[in-house]
């Protein structure tokens, strides 16, 4: 084949050779799934990888409505599909007709199992979460200063609240160093510059390139954190155990910018508001009061203090008339109750009975004598009468009533 060939004309014939070579027409591949990508035209991409090599794999739409299982980064799969050339930029692939699950990868098995550990042991649970500042006055990056998750960290930050104050930990976010920087960035803001949320991420990748975000460690270092940590890690679809741990999951970077701060102009809005319904009540309130002492005011106390004071006066000495007029009363009727209990007095007054010729004998002891058994022959005794008393002697003692005496 002596003539010149164009970029497409070669491309083409490659591709038309591995069509029509019967040992690559179909053929049966076993590997690992990384960098899987499901677009919205329905059509997948992916690498297929083992331990040495990869192979660029496409699966269309039409084939992957046929498959019985969901695929993900780190899943081992048997694909079946046939050797071809993308003329566009000459990249060799698989278009993949069929796919079945081959066990589970090790990097998905070791992922599954550490998450699992790590929830039996409680870091997942939503009562350890902490909650995210309404307005933080310091944001806290710990990222690549070089990748585009800054840059989008910055771009929303800036649009959501200007002015806000933001301090980056220039880490790694693949690679074998990149986790302990990662843990190095959650302690420098625990203990050296202090922050009130802290955002930890990285753009979306492999399984392979998120891998430093499922490191054990880092997720103790989030979990140990005093600070509120919102991991923002790959894309929606993407999950890392710093995302189960951190008190906030964010979908993606520019999502954690949006959570991190509220919306200055919707807060200058909302303060808006909220000042002319303080100056409507305000208004209100002093109309009332307003009102109050212009009623105040018109009063006719206030208007003629004299009419005022001539009538309390005349209410005063119709009280004096009405206070005198029961203290007579009560005075009167209290007097004529003395004046009778006086006359029963009087009437039980055993001096009134001497008056009317009575007298009292009484003995030396000056006890009354009301039996003549109660005092003997040649005793003193005295006579009280009406006017004195006489002393005298008894000189005999008669027994004896009305009708006679007995002498004893």
């Amino acid at each position: 084949m002596s003539k010149i060939l164009s970029v497409t004309q070669l491309n083409r014939y490659v591709n038309d050779l591995l069509a029509t070579d019967p040992e690559i027409a179909a053929v049966h591949v076993s590997g690992e799934i990384s960098g899987y990508k499901k677009y919205p035209s329905g059509h997948s991409y992916f690498q297929l990888k083992d331990a040495e090599a990869q192979v660029s794999c496409v699966l269309f739409r039409g084939h992957f409505q046929k498959l019985t299982f969901i695929p993900e980064d780190g899943q081992k799969v048997i694909v079946t599909g046939r050797a071809s050339i993308y003329e566009q930029d000459g990249r060799f692939q698989l278009v993949i007709y069929s796919m079945e699950p081959d066990g589970v990868g090790d990097l998905f098995a070791r992922y599954e199992q550490l998450k699992n550990r790590l929830r039996e042991e409680g870091l997942f649970d939503p009562e350890h979460k902490k909650a995210i500042p309404y307005m933080p006055v310091r944001i806290g990056v710990v990222t690549s200063p070089k990748g585009a998750v800054i840059r989008d960290i910055i771009h929303v930050l800036s649009r959501r609240f200007p002015g806000f104050r933001l301090t980056l930990y220039p880490s790694a976010v693949q690679g074998s160093g990149a986790a302990g920087q990662l843990r190095a960035g959650i302690r420098y803001f625990n203990e050296k510059t202090k922050v009130d949320v802290i955002i930890i991420g990285r753009g979306g990748g492999s399984i392979e390139d998120l891998w430093a975000f499922n490191d054990e460690e880092l997720a103790r270092e989030i979990y140990e954190s005093g600070i509120p940590v919102i991991s923002a890690v790959g894309h929606e679809t993407d999950f890392t155990i710093s995302d189960f741990v951190a008190d906030l999951r964010a979908p993606t970077p520019s999502a954690a910018a949006e959570l991190a701060v509220p919306d200055k102009s919707a807060l200058l809005v909302r303060l808006y508001e909220y000042r002319k319904a303080l100056t409507n009540a305000l208004t209100h309130y002093m109309d009332i009061q307003s009102n109050k002492l212009r009623s105040c005011v018109t009063h006719r106390a206030l208007i003629s203090p004299r009419l005022r004071f001539e009538a309390e006066s005349q209410r005063y000495d119709s009280l004096i008339k009405r206070l005198r007029g029961s203290l007579e009363g009560v005075t009167n009727m209290k007097s004529a109750n003395c004046s009778i209990l006086i006359g029963k007095l009087q009437a039980l007054n055993p001096l009134s009975v001497l008056d009317r010729g009575y007298a009292i004998v009484t003995d030396e002891s000056d006890c009354v004598i009301t039996s003549v058994n109660s005092i003997g022959v040649h005793r003193n005794i005295n006579i009280r009468v009406a006017d004195g008393i006489i002393d005298a002697e008894t000189r005999s003692i008669r027994q004896g009533g009305e009708n006679g005496f007995r002498k004893l």
